[in-house]
């Protein structure tokens, strides 16, 4: 946990000095070759006492909208937020409990997307409730099938 550090100074330069430490051109090469990870876990890896998941999710947007590819990137973070609150995959019973990991796996989506795409991620929820996938799945990645299909490529 940071405790305010995080703000210092010029984050955005020392988030990318961070991945380029590691080996990595980008932000978006960076995560997607730790794809279930967490914002807050790969934070850490970046900078335990001053990097901020958020501050990883704001790097993560702008390299998304320049390369035309935030739809990937959303689908992306769904896989973060399964992984984290569903690590076992989807639940065959939807009992309380397991409502409510789902609901905080798909609110935490919805929180950490972009406004140019609630709507898409509305729908996609909503698709996702009515229509539940196979117990046990859990999407290792943007490119999963079913999550192509929930919210397909729209970029140019």
């Amino acid at each position: 946990m940071t405790d305010g550090r995080s703000w210092q100074g010029n984050w955005k330069v020392r988030l990318y000095e961070r991945v380029r430490e590691r080996g990595y051109d980008s932000l978006t090469a960076f995560v997607e070759a730790r794809p279930t990870a967490s914002l807050i876990a790969l934070a850490e890896e970046l900078g335990p006492d001053d990097i901020a998941g958020v501050q990883v999710f704001s790097g993560l947007v702008a390299e998304a909208e320049r390369s035309h590819r935030v739809t990937r990137l959303v689908r992306g973070q769904l896989v973060r937020e399964l992984c984290a609150h569903l690590p076992k995959g989807w639940p065959a019973v939807m009992d309380d409990a397991n409502r409510f990991r789902v609901a905080r796996a798909l609110a935490g989506w919805y929180s950490f997307t972009p406004e140019t795409h609630k709507t898409q991620v509305d729908r996609a929820s909503d698709a996702l409730l009515a229509h539940p996938p196979l117990p046990g799945w859990r999407p290792l990645g943007p490119d999963d099938e079913m999550l192509r299909t929930l919210l397909p490529d729209e970029e140019a």
